[in-house]
């Protein structure tokens, strides 16, 4: 069995806030995602994620564990049509598992299935090499560094930004 992608559903609520609840992670992702994490906090993304029209994100399921992250894509509005931001987080006890390239990997051929979209992009605080990684690995380049863009637990960071061309990702299937 291996890693399996599926919408978000009301009962991942708790794995969901229990995995999220923790510094670590929330010192990897932006603000918007709250600490502490609550399980309201959780069903809140959830509901938001299921009414919208603008985003495809996934619970990320991984064998003999369950739920242990979420990826997705955020579709943008013009000027910017065809892009999608891509976002992920994987639970620390999971971390170094491959989870997050292989989740990546999933939610880019599902992404780029749908015929308008012709880019995906994410973004990484310039200390967060791992992530980075799952990006290269993924066929990702690096296209612009934000010099001091990124105020995190009172310190500022540059914020990298990595891109996949649709021709980019065929060529690499």
């Amino acid at each position: 069995m291996t890693l399996q992608l599926r919408p978000l559903q009301p009962s991942d609520a708790p794995a969901l806030a229990k995995l999220a609840n923790n510094k670590k992670i929330w010192n990897h992702v932006r603000d918007r995602m709250p600490f502490p994490y609550t399980q309201q906090d959780a069903a809140t993304f959830i509901g938001n994620v299921q009414q919208s029209e603008r985003a495809l994100v996934r619970a990320i399921l991984w064998p003999n564990a369950g739920f242990v992250g979420t990826v997705g894509l955020h579709f943008r509005e013009a000027p910017y049509d065809g892009s999608a931001e891509l976002a992920y987080w994987i639970g620390e006890p999971y971390w170094g598992c491959g989870i997050a390239s292989s989740a990546v990997q999933k939610v880019l051929a599902l992404g780029f299935a749908r015929s308008e979209l012709r880019r995906i992009y994410a973004t990484v605080f310039s200390f967060n090499r791992s992530s980075a990684r799952v990006l290269e690995r993924n066929g990702f380049r690096q296209e612009v560094v934000a010099r001091a863009a990124i105020l995190k637990n009172n310190q500022v960071w540059d914020e990298i930004t990595f891109g996949l061309l649709r021709a980019e990702y065929g060529a690499l299937q």
